[in-house]
């Protein structure tokens, strides 16, 4: 049996065009440069260039001046004579690098070009590994077997896949009956190649092949070292060193000398294939110190100027008899409301991100001064004084950069929790745990500090801090436990 019943509800919705702000607030500046590009593609009434109003509007200031010149003057020949001056004050170039917007830099950054840098030609480790593997003296089975394992690396140069499955597919898919033994004797070979240790199973099979590889002056060293990896591995990884030592009949000395060569190879021989392109960090953010002030600026020289194609919209205004049907008239005018938002969501973008990092500079002025001296802060102390939600701040802050005097920064390396001292006074965690690695830093290395001892000291200086923040201030920075910091003097 159907039921009618009626409710009441409140509920607030986001307009497609506040919606596509939104989107557009979280992207960083690679990103909106990508996205910009892909818009002026979809969209035929998008297209580059100045908007020619704003263009008349900058103009007709000066036809006005012009004529009230003249006026003063009272003769023509006058007003010529001044029109010539001014076309010997200012050359082509400053007409060219004019900005009638008012908010692209005439300037490249740092005397950089405006066009991306070449990148180098490299070739991928899959390729150097084969090329080198073709060169070895091989046999049918061989030749087969090595691409398909030197296919089956990981990022870090590993083969984390188990060689007798690698092994049963290529079987199955050539029709071969490759042994195990074999497949052994081709990951022996390819091991060997540059970089030495490529495709080892784990991190002691990968010491230990670029430690038998390694062309050693003392060859006493080299046998101890690799009896220290083969026999005593579990306890070298555990940093007994003094049991080590006691069962290998050694001194700290020799054991020292041991680890010196351990530490010196490379535990990832695969790591490290990428382009520079990849590894760059372009700032969504300039913040630069002038006198006593800040100028805060946005990294958009490679956004272009965005403007709506003229043509299309004396299409839209034109009658029926004109000859435009009524299909084409209605394409165009969704287009030309979706470029006016997509243009209007950039301006505000803009404005709402030079809101925010205007705020955080305020915030943590002794920073941008001083490159020290973090003060607590969290998303609601900067939607408080700008007066927006907090869910914007955090599409603002998401992964977005600022360079400052002192370096590039994530946006979100302003914001912290607080720590209180014994004064009542509260100061950033992030400089809390700048205490704590120079305390690790300045410790003796054959007894490394505790947590236990660290958060003491803190304490001493006037920290409240517990044992448990400072090992979760101690595994945020990529430290191990005191047991893994020791070292052999």
């Amino acid at each position: 049996m159907l039921n009618l019943s009626l409710q009441h509800k409140m509920m607030m919705k986001l307009s497609p065009q506040q919606v596509q702000y939104l989107k557009m607030l979280q992207l960083p500046t690679l990103a909106l440069e990508q996205k910009i590009k892909a818009e002026l593609e979809m969209n035929p009434l998008l297209e580059e260039g100045m908007d020619e109003e704003l263009v008349e509007e900058q103009q007709e200031p000066e036809k006005e001046e012009l004529v009230a010149e003249e006026v003063a003057e009272g003769t023509a020949e006058k007003v010529e004579e001044q029109k010539t001056n001014k076309e010997e004050e200012y050359s082509i170039d400053d007409y060219i690098k004019d900005d009638y917007i008012g908010y692209k830099a005439s300037e490249p950054f740092d005397g950089e070009e405006k066009d991306e840098m070449p990148m180098p030609d490299t070739v991928p480790l899959y390729h150097r590994l084969l090329e080198q593997f073709t060169l070895l003296d091989l046999d049918d089975e061989e030749i087969l077997a090595g691409p398909e394992i030197i296919g089956n690396l990981d990022e870090d140069g590993y083969l984390r896949r188990d060689l007798e499955a690698i092994v049963q597919d290529l079987n199955l898919s050539h029709g071969t009956s490759i042994e195990l033994k074999k497949a052994e004797s081709v990951l022996h070979k390819i091991q060997r190649l540059d970089p030495v240790g490529i495709g080892s199973r784990s991190l002691q099979e990968c010491l230990i092949v670029q430690v038998e590889t390694n062309e050693m002056d003392d060859h006493y060293l080299k046998m101890l070292t690799l009896r220290v990896l083969k026999e005593y591995y579990e306890d070298f990884t555990m940093r007994h060193f003094e049991e080590i030592a006691k069962k290998v009949s050694i001194t700290l000395e020799d054991l020292k000398r041991v680890v010196e060569v351990i530490q010196h190879l490379n535990p990832k021989p695969g790591e490290g294939e990428f382009t520079a392109h990849e590894n760059y960090v372009v700032p969504d953010f300039i913040v630069t110190q002038s006198d006593d002030d800040f100028i805060i600026s946005l990294n958009d020289r490679n956004i272009p100027l965005l403007r709506i194609n003229k043509q299309y919209k004396e299409l839209m205004s034109k009658r029926k008899k004109d000859g435009v049907p009524t299909e084409a008239k209605d394409f165009i005018r969704q287009r030309f409301e979706a470029a006016k938002w997509f243009i209007s969501s950039i301006h505000q973008r803009r404005e709402t991100m030079l809101k925010v990092m205007r705020t955080i500079v305020e915030k943590q002025r002794e920073f941008f001064e001083r490159g020290e001296g973090l003060r607590p802060m969290i998303y609601k102390d900067i939607s408080e004084v700008i007066q927006m939600d907090i869910s914007t701040i955090s599409r603002v802050v998401n992964s977005k950069f600022v360079q400052t005097d002192y370096g590039v920064f994530s946006l979100r390396h302003f914001f912290s929790d607080s720590i209180s001292t014994t004064d009542g006074e509260e100061v950033s965690n992030k400089e809390v745990k700048i205490k704590l690695k120079v305390l690790i830093d300045a410790e003796d290395h054959l007894k490394p500090l505790s947590d236990d001892k660290l958060a003491k000291m803190l304490n001493d200086k006037g920290l409240n801090i517990a044992r448990r923040t400072v090992a979760k201030y101690r595994e945020a920075m990529l430290i191990p436990v005191a047991r893994l910091r020791r070292k052999l003097k």
